[in-house]
């Protein structure tokens, strides 16, 4: 179980690369379809609606709040958090590969993969296709248990299928290429319990991964399936069919059918369903966002159109931008702001060793759903003015921010010049969480602004994917509101230096007890074997087996997304491949998930500098410090990008979102929360809330290089 669970966690990792010069900010470009960070979509039509089921994406290993996207018109989606009862042991984090299937009943039966009490399928059912929900066993019992068929197969990414007798069959597996292949049985007629049961052999589905999904066409069973790895670009969708939900099936001959295109503006596709509309079919998938996410953390739901060219034949999916024709004629008027001119407080300029992206005001009027309007960093009040080119009439404005999942604090005004503001809409008090937002008024004006005070979660930027403004109301698909959340909204970044551990500041040569001369204050408590003495005539700690922890709650800056900076002269003696944790604030044991955790290390390993997750989702340093020689090390997180500097030049860097765990975590030097003590000297440490200027780390090296 410990091996499996290990190989969920490699599932989402991977390396760092840089893609091309790509053209992703085409203005009205209908891929991706939903705005914001969602994975592993089964799209469903039930009545005249649209359903999107999705993993939320971009947090804890894909470990966000259970939503729902609905649309009637395939093109103005609306996200809503279901309501789903907990375990009865333990709160629900993780919604991996929802689905979901029509009974016979009337009734919905969703199902979805979890691993907070062993990694199974658990059943929920509703009179509706949103909820909420009720427990299929209020016992928790799995409707497709760890170990089944076989004792250690991953029982995880679960699709059924109905077929045309009425049966209902389950295709389900991960790391499968490791495992003997997918898993398929049949669901009895209580939906709520898996029989005669096995496994489909490998050579049946050539080069898999994850993610089997069923259909029929005419009289053949198409089973396909995402191959390769889904955290870089050689993630695709493969296909094979038989005349029997059991196989024997036989692979296609044209795989893979979906994979990158060639400019790489749809990259790493896969974890997908299909859509069967009228004559044609259309497959649902993800990708990975651009500028990339480390580990493909940060995925978008797409559709493109599938061509079978016969029963058992799909021809090669093409995938672009541009997405498909409108599938429906669509009631919502137009967007009056489309195109308008827009300027912001500020905007997030990427740079970094991959990248160079601005995230500028007008990808929010863009109407796409790849780009952004971001803020120069997360700190607010932060705003965006659009002026509509003369007075007109507005009745209601839909902002799209960033998270779906995660409520933003703010306020809509309206102006005739720009200058003076009447208010439109107050969403300053605001914590319900929504996408988009709704704010309804009747009235005439040429400028709108959108100001952002605060939000949900700590380190969040204000960033909006598309603001629209309408001179009409029209109906909305479901009378559906999300509940207000009882998350008192994040506390904003002190700005200061943190922790102060400066061994030239240590009067005589007692450490047992060091007072923090930073603004968190408190005492280090030594543990173990540590030593102050000089070495090269500077004075300094030596580490041999020994840490200092400091007796104050990590500050809740520090939380979830928190920005940071550690800066750090130290000298390293030898430098093996794991271990020599210099710094760490986080308890990697609270969720086990990765991103959850915080250190700066100094080893030659996978992670020598950045430290996320026991060598998942870390930062290695690009050209490893020289051993044995006085180095200045800064680690800094903005919120968007993390970079490692070696005496006051860039090493390295990947974007991320943290979700750092803190609430039982200490602040340690020399070692973290479960040892990997560093062996060798710091001279001093130094622990901020926020994310040092490349000028500013050069400033503090030469201010603080020790003597």
């Amino acid at each position: 179980m410990k091996l499996f669970y290990s190989l969920i966690i490699l599932a989402f990792t991977g390396t760092i690369f840089a893609q091309k010069g790509i053209e992703v900010n085409i203005p009205e470009a209908k891929n991706p379809i939903l705005p914001g960070w969602f994975a592993d979509p089964t799209i469903k039509k039930f009545g005249d609606i649209y359903y999107i089921y999705a993993t939320t994406d971009n947090e804890m290993l894909a470990s966000g709040a259970p939503t729902v996207w609905y649309s009637k018109d395939f093109k103005n989606w609306y996200n809503y958090i279901m309501e789903i009862p907990s375990f009865s042991a333990k709160s629900i984090t993780n919604f991996w590969a929802p689905d979901i299937v029509e009974g016979d009943d009337g009734k919905y039966y969703l199902y979805f993969g979890n691993c907070e009490i062993g990694c199974n399928i658990y059943g929920y059912v509703s009179d509706t296709p949103v909820g909420p929900w009720k427990k299929l066993s209020e016992n928790d019992v799995p409707v497709i248990s760890n170990g089944y068929p076989r004792e250690n197969f991953p029982s995880l990414d679960a699709q059924f299928f109905k077929d045309t007798d009425g049966k209902i069959y389950g295709y389900w597996g991960t790391w499968v290429h490791y495992n003997g292949g997918y898993a398929v049985g049949e669901l009895k007629k209580n939906l709520s319990e898996m029989v005669n049961s096995k496994n489909i052999p490998l050579e049946q589905t050539p080069e898999p991964f994850e993610a089997a999904y069923m259909m029929k066409k005419g009289s053949k069973y198409i089973l396909m399936y995402s191959g390769a790895s889904c955290h870089d670009e050689t993630y695709n969708v493969r296909y094979s069919y038989s005349d029997s939900p059991y196989g024997p099936f036989t692979p296609g001959k044209n795989n893979p059918i979906l994979s990158t295109n060639e400019d790489q503006t749809v990259h790493g596709p896969g974890h997908h369903s299909v859509l069967h509309d009228k004559d044609d079919y259309y497959i649902v998938y993800h990708k990975h966002d651009y500028p990339m996410t480390r580990g493909g953390m940060a995925r978008q739901v797409c559709v493109d159109r599938m061509i079978f060219e016969n029963d058992s034949t799909i021809a090669k999916v093409v995938p672009s931008s541009k997405g498909i024709d409108d599938l429906v004629k669509s009631n919502v008027p137009d967007d009056i702001a489309f195109g308008a001119k827009i300027k912001a407080s500020s905007f997030y300029h990427l740079k970094s060793t991959q990248y160079d992206y601005e995230y500028k005001p007008s990808f929010a009027t863009d109407d796409n759903n790849a780009t952004m309007w971001k803020a120069a960093d997360n700190t607010t009040p932060q705003n965006l003015i659009i002026d509509l080119g003369s007075q007109k009439t507005i009745k209601r404005i839909m902002t799209q921010f960033e998270f779906a999942s995660y409520y933003y604090q703010y306020k809509l005004e309206y102006s005739d010049d720009g200058k003076k503001w009447n208010l439109f809409a107050d969403k300053s008090k605001n914590r319900t969480a929504g996408s988009p937002m709704i704010d309804d008024n009747d009235v005439r004006a040429q400028y709108i602004k959108l100001t952002v005070f605060g939000t949900e979660k700590m380190g969040l930027y204000p960033a909006v994917w598309n603001i629209k403004v309408y001179s009409s109301l029209f109906d909305l698909p479901l009378p559906l509101q999300n509940a207000a959340s009882k998350n008192l909204p994040a506390v904003k970044s002190t700005k200061k230096l943190l922790v102060d551990f400066d061994a030239n500041k240590i009067q005589g040569n007692a450490i047992n007890k060091i007072s923090n001369k930073g603004s968190l204050a408190g005492i280090f408590t030594k543990s173990g074997d540590v030593t102050l003495e000089k070495v090269d005539g500077i004075k300094a700690f030596n580490f041999k087996n020994g840490a200092f922890t400091l007796d104050k709650a990590v500050p809740k800056t520090l939380a979830w997304n928190g920005s940071y900076t550690v800066a750090t002269w130290v000298k390293n003696p030898g430098i093996p491949k794991e271990g020599e944790i210099l710094v760490s604030w986080c308890d990697r044991n609270e969720f086990g998930l990765a991103n959850s955790y915080n250190a700066l290390a100094y080893n030659s390993g996978n992670y020598g500098a950045g430290v996320h997750l026991d060598g998942h989702f870390d930062m290695k340093y690009t050209k490893v410090p020289e051993a044995d020689k006085w180095h200045f090390i800064v680690l800094t997180f903005d919120g968007v990008v993390e970079k490692v500097y070696v005496d006051g030049v860039l090493d390295n860097s990947q974007n991320m979102l943290l979700s750092s765990a803190i609430d039982k975590a200490k602040i340690i030097i020399g070692a973290s929360d479960i040892g990997e003590n560093f062996s060798g000297f710091i001279a001093s440490l130094r622990l901020y809330d926020y994310a040092l200027k490349e000028q500013e780390i050069v400033k503090l090296m030469n201010e603080s290089k020790p003597k």
